[in-house]
């Protein structure tokens, strides 16, 4: 199974058998599987699971296809590196805040990896200053919400070729 496939599976997992807020799952989709674009697509489904936490398995999928390292995620989730050991240990479950950081992390890794094609030429784009971007590093400004949405701002102008 590639990591597509067990990213699929993670996600349909979760949601099918985790929710259990009505509210929210009131739009949920009622075919057995949940792609993890699917999930992305839907924003009730994203609060929902930042709201539960988002599990260890879970995060390792998408650590998997993204291109940040591991400093870079506890940088990302304002924790330690060993916290993040932790984490793995104990298979424990994020808290909301770390887990919607965890989401918008993997909106990011997507977008570019769309708009470059793949993971290598977006990891080049991302630690390469920007002028559009006030000559910062993009990957320099998704430590914060604000910063986060000037790179996918950024990443949907190149998809549509406006170059500032």
């Amino acid at each position: 199974m590639n990591i597509e496939q067990k990213l699929n599976k993670e996600i349909s997992t979760i949601i099918t058998f985790s929710l259990t807020d009505p509210p929210l799952k009131r739009g949920r989709k009622t075919k057995k599987e949940l792609t993890y674009s699917e999930f992305f697509s839907d924003k009730m489904m994203i609060i929902s699971l930042i709201r539960i936490g988002v599990p260890y398995s879970l995060f390792e999928l998408i650590k998997a296809v993204t291109p940040f390292s591991e400093g870079d995620w506890a940088s990302f989730l304002s924790i330690s590196n060993k916290s993040l050991v932790r984490y793995k240990q104990e298979s424990r479950s994020f808290k909301p805040i770390q887990s919607e950081k965890i989401l918008e992390m993997a909106e990011v890794a997507q977008a570019g990896t769309e708009t470059f094609g793949d993971m290598e030429r977006f990891k080049l784009w991302l630690d390469t200053p920007n002028f559009s971007l006030g000559n910062l590093k993009p990957i320099e400004l998704l430590r914060d919400s604000y910063g986060k949405e000037m790179v996918i701002a950024e990443l949907t102008r190149i998809d549509h070729g406006i170059l500032v």
